[in-house]
């Protein structure tokens, strides 16, 4: 194995495995023995489970020793190393009563002595792309050497050697790390109209999501960028709470038909400006704007780009002002996340493809507005009409424009909420990631489609990527939340939604999620009193009404369930797919065969299944009918636990 292969690199750190050294940008930490070699081992493998058979195996090979001893302090020497936490990991997930698994990026890296240096920090501009050469002796052909010029030519060499390796010593010794985390923080609008806040909205959303086509670059989401919307804070203090080495700040200014952008990257903790430009052009040239903005970062953060991502950002199409105009409208009332905002959005996501009917982005945005129309948080269409439509505009999106990241999300999405074309959803997925890596939603919903095929593991590493990329994202806190309590991990998915709460004490989502572990846990009396917060904060729904209703039923308040029961089945014929929720309540009421009658209605009404999933349906596993329902479906049988 060369040297190239034995150094490895995972966000500031870099790790010699020849030598055992674990460095922090160039700065030796003490981790040796054991704890080196439990890290050593998680590296090889990043993102999969490492067992804890593995490691005695491999460590602790017939041994009488304490194993169980030694591997947890040497975990908890690593994490001291890595300024890691078993509570909010970054690096090191514990998989309860399993193993380990690395979660953070891993590379091979060339930390050889013969590796360039890099260039001086105050460099400017047109010097950031010049590299130093090592200076030549040449020796004349045909030509021999005397002992005085030996000896000369000797000395002299050493004179240059000796140059050249201050010079290197010099340059890595001031040399700034590397970038390889980025946010950017919501464009500032020159504009003196409150109403034209949504443009500077969405010029920071395209630039987020240009910059999230690198592979090398981890950019953190919209949801997390835009909290920090009109709140001053210092740039140190911004990135260490999303973790990146890097910010993007900038103004939008738009008039008449005019756009000027101007941007500048600043590096932490020493708040380093490295670089700072202005765009100007015509607002159909915006396209063209945001992808020199993007191309001068990935630049200037030194980020290597792949063929299809250099071609994505040096290539770019005139868009039609009104057209992307309502598009910017369009994502700004979707980013609401709410009912009105997404009818709000199908509206101008219509007139955008009205004024351009080869505008694929507004097709992609179409798609992920029906696609959430008819999930059970909004219920602004009922799944049957949200299925053909959704589907349609993301193939009409992807039929221009294949590359579009988003838009096979989309369309994996709705395969999975409404089709169950589970092989297909799961190629559109693994395709969007690749298109855009950094987009965390897609993260988020191939998440829900491995919990759904029964690979909890999985799709809890899923959803801690996706966290990664939008750690304050509220909705996926309370994902990551739901998919601890179907993995049978009560205690961490309470403390989940409990972290979801600390940002947002009036989120619905994460008071009903929960609800759900509390109700496993047994404790039915904080159960009843968070899934009644949830209704009280967003109103009734069937989800939010059936686990209510289920946690009465557990509780023995019969009575109360019942009427919860009534309720949903006299409004069954608005919503058909609701007939899962009424046979949720069912189960709680010990009746398997009344809770078949309604899972049979659901299905012809094309529910999501991922309820099924959920633990309050264990007693209904070992039923036939149950087992024959989920053949139908094409979901796996039986759903592994992580206990």
């Amino acid at each position: 194995m060369g040297n190239q292969s034995r150094c490895l690199r995972f966000g500031v750190f870099d790790v010699d495995l020849g030598a055992c050294e674990l460095k922090k940008r160039g700065s030796r930490l003490k981790l040796q023995g054991q704890p080196f070699q439990v890290l050593a081992i998680l590296l090889e493998k990043p993102g999969e489970l490492v067992t804890r058979e593995e490691l005695r195996d491999r460590l602790w090979p017939g041994t009488i020793v304490d194993f169980d001893h030694g591997v947890n302090k040497a975990i908890s020497k690593i994490r001291e190393a890595l300024g890691d936490s078993a509570e909010h990991p970054r690096f090191i997930e514990t998989v309860a009563r399993r193993g380990y698994r690395f979660l953070a990026d891993v590379a091979p890296v060339d930390i050889s002595p013969e590796v360039q240096p890099a260039a001086v920090p105050e460099r400017s501009s047109t010097q950031a792309h010049l590299e130093y050469e090592s200076p030549k002796t040449f020796i004349p052909a045909h030509r021999p050497l005397r002992a005085g010029n030996l000896r000369l030519a000797a000395a002299s060499l050493a004179v240059v050697l000796l140059a050249s390796l201050s010079w290197i010593l010099y340059f890595r010794k001031h040399a700034s790390p590397q970038i390889r985390s980025i946010a950017v923080l919501p464009l500032e609008s020159l504009s003196s109209d409150p109403s034209q806040d949504y443009f500077a909205d969405g010029m920071t959303d395209a630039l987020i999501a240009r910059l999230g086509q690198i592979r090398a670059l981890r950019v953190i989401s919209r949801t997390s960028a835009m909290t920090y919307k009109h709140i001053r804070k210092s740039v140190p203090e911004i990135a260490s709470e999303l973790n990146v080495d890097a910010v993007v700040e900038g103004t939008v200014m738009r008039s008449d038909q005019r756009v000027r952008i101007t941007a500048q990257l600043i590096q932490v903790p020493d708040e380093r400006h490295i670089w700072a430009e202005i765009y100007d052009g015509d607002l159909q040239d915006t396209l063209a704007l945001q992808n020199r903005v993007a191309l001068a970062i990935a630049q200037q953060v030194r980020a290597t780009l792949s063929g299809p991502e250099q071609v994505a950002l040096t290539s770019s199409k005139a868009v039609n002002p009104a057209a992307y105009e309502a598009y910017l409208k369009g994502r700004y009332f979707w980013n609401k996340r709410t009912g009105e905002g997404l009818k709000k959005a199908i509206e101008y996501f219509n007139r955008a493809v009205e004024a351009d009917p080869n505008y694929a982005e507004a097709y992609s945005g179409l798609a992920d507005s029906y696609a959430l129309s008819g999930d059970w948080e909004y219920g602004v269409l009922v799944p049957r009409d949200a299925f053909p439509l959704a589907k349609t505009a993301a193939a009409k999106a992807l039929a221009l424009d294949g590359s579009l990241g988003e838009a096979h999300t989309s369309l994996a999405f709705t395969l999975d909420l409404y089709g169950w074309d589970w092989e297909t959803a799961e190629q559109e997925y693994k395709l969007a990631i690749k298109l855009s890596p950094s987009y965390a939603t897609a993260h988020q919903w191939y998440a829900s489609h491995l919990m759904v095929m029964g690979q909890n593991s999985e799709a809890i590493f899923e959803l801690r990527k996706a966290k990664s990329l939008d750690p304050l994202s509220l909705i996926i806190s309370a994902d990551l939340s739901d998919i601890l309590c179907v993995a049978h991990l009560y205690d961490e998915s309470v403390q989940e939604s409990k972290r979801a709460l600390e940002i947002d004490p009036n989120f619905a989502v994460a008071h009903y999620v929960l609800g759900q572990a509390l109700t496993q846990k047994h404790i039915y009396g904080e159960a009843i009193a968070e899934f009644q917060l949830a209704i009280a904060l967003s109103g009734h729904n069937g989800a939010f009404d059936a686990n209510l209703a289920y946690a009465y039923a557990l509780s023995g308040q019969n009575e109360q369930a019942m009427g919860i029961v009534k309720n949903l089945e006299a409004s069954h014929d608005q919503n058909p797919s609701a007939g899962v929720h009424i046979a949720l309540i069912y189960v709680g009421l010990g009746d398997p065969d009344e809770a078949m009658v309604w899972l049979n209605k659901a299905y012809e009404a094309k529910f999501n299944p991922s309820i099924l999933l959920r633990p309050a349906f264990d007693n209904l596993r070992s039923d036939a009918r149950f087992q024959e329902l989920l053949r139908r479906i094409g979901l796996p049988h039986a759903r592994p636990a992580l206990h």
